[in-house]
Parts: structure tokens; sequence; C-alpha cells
């Protein structure tokens, strides 16, 4: 699922490209067009003659199979069928999922937005509501070509690329080596204790960015990352602070979110299980797509002695984190 090719990825999908796969599909295009903030994908606005812009998102090769984002896509229709409002990609030529020249591409309608504000209360129970309707339908079916959030994928294969293609710097190679083993044994240790729990279509990638709030309310885009996983994976990433703010942060996303799903409160142990995986395979990921030429210029600050000093220090603080009692949630 995460093979990179040889070659440089988008390399052939130039302004022309775009604006001709765009015009495939139907539309008529003005000739304007906007580079969108997406790096494992290429996103655009583009102008439309006689019609409001659309967003055009053409998908990273090698990464997902084409069963695999439609499965994406059906869970967006679906979702939209329930009235929650998330951007499905537009139905064309009977299809959501295009192909032009060596392209894969889907449409969208485009919708603006602002982060939502995250220390208003009002705001993390709206969204709490949001992500249990999401989940109602997300546990209503399975994917079958997406995968389950696993600490094989986002651990032990993101730390093996990073020590065996050579990614840290050799002064920090034991120290790195060792504390991801402690880190991991950590998590698995947690999901251990924290015995079986659901597992359900996830939006998968819940962090504020990828939330656009208007006076209508929240919506969710980019369910690119959509896998099974455990619910909480889905709420971990609007928590920040220290331990008091997340833990009433949490009774809020929380009460916002039983209105319309269940909460299995032992999934609360997993916060910091889940963290650590995503701190390891963040720098796994930024390796992976060092190829692509958008992520040296977007991440200048990676692969420098200074990040992986400060990211050997995070993992080390976060070894104590997830030694600490999980937070609690005393709504129910």
């Amino acid at each position: 699922m995460n093979a990179i090719t040889n070659q440089t990825p988008f390399a052939s999908l130039d302004p022309d490209t775009v604006l001709d796969a765009v015009e495939s599909l139907g539309f008529v295009c003005d000739g304007r067009m906007l580079a969108l903030n997406s790096y494992e994908n290429r996103v655009y606005q583009v102008g439309l003659e006689s019609a409001s812009p659309l967003v055009a998102k053409f998908y990273r090769p090698g990464r997902w199979s084409d069963e695999a984002i439609l499965e994406e896509h059906d869970f967006s229709v679906e979702l939209a069928a329930s009235e929650i409002p998330v951007i499905p990609p537009m139905l064309r030529n009977r299809r959501t999922l295009h192909h032009f020249a060596d392209h894969r591409l889907a449409v969208f309608e485009r919708r603006g937005g602002r982060w939502p504000e995250l220390g208003d209360p009002d705001t993390r129970k709206w969204l709490g509501r949001f992500i249990g309707r999401i989940h109602m339908c997300g546990a209503s079916g399975s994917y079958r070509y997406r995968p389950e959030l696993s600490i094989q994928e986002f651990g032990d294969d993101a730390r093996e690329v990073l020590l065996d293609e050579g990614w840290i710097p050799a002064h920090l190679e034991e120290a790195y080596d060792s504390v991801t083993l402690d880190l991991l044994d950590a998590v698995d240790q947690r999901m251990e204790e924290t015995g079986e729990v659901g597992i359900i279509r996830l939006h998968g990638d819940c962090h504020p960015g990828n939330i656009l709030w208007t006076d209508g309310g929240p919506h969710f885009v980019d369910l690119d990352d959509s896998r099974m996983g455990p619910a909480v994976q889905d709420l971990w990433m609007l928590l920040s602070g220290d331990r008091a703010e997340m833990t009433s942060q949490l009774a809020d996303l929380l009460e916002g979110y039983s209105e319309f799903a269940r909460f299995d409160t032992r999934e609360l142990g997993l916060i910091e299980a889940l963290r650590s995986l995503r701190m390891i395979h963040y720098a796994a990921w930024l390796a992976r797509r060092w190829n692509d030429p958008a992520f040296p210029k977007a991440f200048t600050w990676f692969n420098t002695n200074r990040f992986w000093e400060d990211h050997v220090l995070s993992l080390r603080e976060q070894l104590a984190d997830i030694q600490e009692p999980a937070l609690r949630w005393l709504g129910k």
C-alpha cells in the first residue's frame, strides 16, 4: 500500500494536464487554477466557465489501489446520504474515480471554511456530535481493501524504514533504536491491558486542519487516510495542553459524541499509545516521501541533526507519558 515508485511522483502533472483532465469529465475550465495545501496527493481549485470552481484531487501513485479509493468514496457518499456534512466526490460518467493519462483523480464541490475554535466548549460538543454521527455510520459496515490501524504498520515498519535506510544520524542511532523499542513495547502493553475494542470505519486523520467551520457548523474534508480502527483515533487529535486541559476537552467532545454513539471508555487507555504510533509514523512518512520535490521545499527542517535530536527527546518524553494513568471521563 505504501510502495513508492522510483520515479518522481506527479512529474508529468503540469497545469495543462490538470485542466485537460478536468475537461475530460465534461467541464469547461476558464484557465484559473490554484494549488491547495496538500502533500500526499495533489489538489487544485479549478475555475469553470459559468459555474463555481471545483476541487480536483490527483492521487499519489502507488499508495492506494483503485478498490481502496473507491471504498473511501463509497463511505463519503454513505455519510452524505445520512446528512452528515462531508464533501463526497462528484459522480461523472457514473463514476467517482477517473483516469487521465497516467493519473487518477476525483472532483469535489468547493466549500470554504476556517479552522474550528477548539478553545470553545460548545464547538467541542458540536464536533463530538459530528464525529459520533460519522462513527454511527462507520460502525454499520467495514472496509475490505483498506487496512486496520496497526502497531506493525505505524510502529515496527516505520521504525525499520528509518533505521534500515540510514535516516538516523550516527550519533543518535543507538538512542533512537532503544527508545523506539521501549516505546513500542509500552504501546503493545497498553493495548493488551485495554483488551479487545470495537473496530470501525474512521475518518482516520481527524486533526483541526481537516475540519472546516462555517456559520452553519463544521464539515470534514479529506478522508484519504480513512481505515479501520478504534473510535478514539478520531478524537484524541483534538486534545491538547496539559492533563487537566485535555480532560476538560475530552468531556466536551464525549458529551456530544454520546448523543449519537456509544463510547467504550476503555479506549481512553489507547490515547497515548496511538499518539506514540503517530509520532513514529510521521517521521517515516516524511522519509518515504523525500523523493517528492514538494517535501524538501515544505519540510526544510526534516533530516537535520536538530530535528532528530528533538525527535528522540520527544519520544523519550512520550515514553513517560504513555506510562501515566489514562485520562478519565466521568460523563457516563
